[in-house]
């Protein structure tokens, strides 16, 4: 088939910065960067848009600068990424009992019974934003991943159910709309990075994704397969910067340069004797900040993080044998010295950096390896996924090749080749990104926001 790959755009509103970024997947189903433009975030705070000007004002400088970087580019719709401290997450059991028992079951019975849990109770003020299917039964038999074709009386099962503030849903609509853009989707930040960072070999051996960002730390945790927890913890980078502003009574721009040039997670493997020097305000004398006392301060925040991760984990009964995966920290804060270490010595897991370059085409900006854009890329991945599968029930007849052929010549050396359709009761990675809602953004969409210019 040799029709052409469509341009989906991801946009990231972050704490500390607002991405976007253009890309298309080329025939070995890997993203070819088009566009790429970066801005300060202003008028968001852990991860929430609350002066929706500025916001307006700071996606629209990422876009010129996307354009700026490909001028052929046409922007129309984007796929953006949710945080917040007002993100929750609990789980819940649905069954439905089945008119036609002898029948296969259908796709129309499974939609059901999702719909179904959008009837959840959950507090005032809040919505929910999605609800994922971990694993389904039938009748008596448990842990399918997908279960149609199978026939019985009744089709149930666990679900993992996302919620949020829906003022603060409304804000980003707002922001992106009055920015000339349409909301494509929205998608939960920590799922976006980790469809970024995350193998078929991660998924099945139990992972923990942390992504570190400005103003918030997600957090999304893999068992079997299966999506077992996601958490959004209301501490970042930014309120590291924070700590060393008033820790050693430095400025906030002197704090961000001190913790990414000298800052380390681990304070035993700072130089004792090692000192910065810093200019005076106004006349004063130029001061000496120990790199010990810089250190201390980010190892007690990070230790902090850490414990809340360590909590989430015991939440859902998974203690530091079962994550075979270790835990994958990914976002900018994750570039700080000695993370892992700490990490390691605070989970008791295994720990690396992820990189979202696993999905990116060999030709791509060497900025955006970073981690920092993790949920950027995800976000687009995201996209193509909504695409492929409206594409595959539009044209059931032939569907579009995912993955090259076995004969072809592979970009790269060790590409593994995976079968198209997956075998049952497996999860794969398509499995984890199929089982988001596709349209979450039409449950926010309300009468009086389209009168909104």
């Amino acid at each position: 088939m040799t029709q052409e790959q469509p341009i989906i755009v991801g946009l990231d509103i972050g704490t500390t910065k607002i991405a976007a970024i253009a890309g298309r997947k080329n025939e070995f189903g890997k993203l070819e960067i088009l566009g790429f433009g970066l801005a300060n975030s202003n008028g968001v705070q852990h991860g929430m848009v609350l002066n929706i000007d500025q916001t307006i004002k700071a996606i629209e400088t990422a876009l010129k600068n996307c354009y700026e970087s490909n001028p052929g580019l046409e922007i129309n719709e984007v796929y953006v990424g949710i945080a917040g401290h007002h993100i929750k997450s609990l789980q819940t059991r649905g069954d439905i009992v089945r008119r036609s028992t002898e029948d296969e079951i259908k796709q129309f019975e499974i939609d059901q019974l999702i719909a179904d849990q959008y009837k959840t109770y959950i507090p005032a003020g809040d919505q929910i934003i999605d609800v994922i299917p971990q694993e389904y039964t039938v009748d008596n038999i448990q842990n399918i991943s997908d279960p149609i074709g199978y026939t019985g009386v009744k089709v149930g099962a666990n679900f993992h159910i996302i919620t949020g503030d829906r003022n603060a849903i409304r804000n980003i609509n707002r922001s992106v709309e009055k920015a000339g853009l349409k909301v494509k989707d929205l998608m939960l930040q920590p799922l976006a990075s980790s469809a970024a960072v995350m193998s078929e070999q991660d998924i099945e051996a139990g992972i923990a994704i942390l992504d570190i960002g400005g103003g918030t730390t997600d957090l999304a945790v893999f068992y079997e397969g299966i999506l077992k927890h996601t958490a959004v913890i209301p501490f970042g980078g930014e309120n590291i910067t924070n700590d060393i502003k008033l820790g050693l009574g430095v400025l906030k721009t002197q704090a961000e340069l001190m913790k990414v040039q000298y800052g380390s997670a681990l304070s035993d493997a700072a130089q004792a004797n090692a000192f910065i020097k810093i200019p005076g305000l106004r006349g004063l004398p130029s001061r000496e900040i120990s790199v010990k006392n810089l250190a201390s301060i980010i190892q007690a925040r990070m230790s902090e993080i850490l414990a809340f991760v360590t909590f989430h984990l015991k939440q859902v009964g998974l203690d530091n044998k079962m994550l075979n995966g270790g835990i994958v920290l990914t976002g900018g804060g994750s570039q700080l010295k000695h993370l892992i270490q700490l990490t390691e010595y605070a989970t008791g897991l295994n720990a690396r950096i992820g990189y979202p370059n696993e999905h990116l085409a060999t030709n791509h900006i060497a900025e955006l390896q970073k981690p920092m854009y993790a949920t950027c890329i995800g976000l687009i991945l995201k996209g193509y996924n909504v695409y492929e599968n409206n594409y595959n029930r539009l044209h059931p007849e032939e569907k579009r090749p995912l993955i090259r052929p076995k004969n072809s010549a592979a970009e790269n050396d060790d590409a593994v080749v995976v079968e198209a359709v997956p075998m049952k009761g497996r999860k794969t990675l398509s499995d984890f990104m199929n089982s988001i809602k596709d349209g979450l953004i039409d449950l926010f969409k309300e009468e009086d926001d389209k009168q909104l210019l």
